[in-house]
């Protein structure tokens, strides 16, 4: 069994979250660096709500910001689509 990678991701009021990693990854031709992660929260469906960021470096830090470029979105999605099309089959 693979190890839950976990990271803590501190808000805006100081308040810190643990939340479990399920992939991170960058475009090579962009150079960007993304994450999804979980806070293992169900919608009424009962389907895991995860969340997808930009990972920004600064130094040593790294600070997640928000994908507000459709284009970069579109490449997620397409990107979270082959995933879910490999772990089907």
């Amino acid at each position: 069994m693979d190890e839950k990678k976990i990271m803590s991701i501190v808000s805006e009021d100081g308040s810190i979250d643990e939340v479990e990693v399920i992939l991170s990854f960058e475009f090579k031709d962009t150079q960007k660096e993304y994450v999804i992660y979980t806070k293992n929260e169900k919608d009424e469906n009962g389907n895991v709500t995860i969340y997808v960021a930009s990972v920004i470096r600064n130094g040593d830090e790294q600070h997640l910001g928000a994908i507000e470029d459709e284009t970069e979105w579109n490449r997620i999605k397409d990107l979270l689509r082959e995933l879910s099309k490999t772990e089907t089959e």
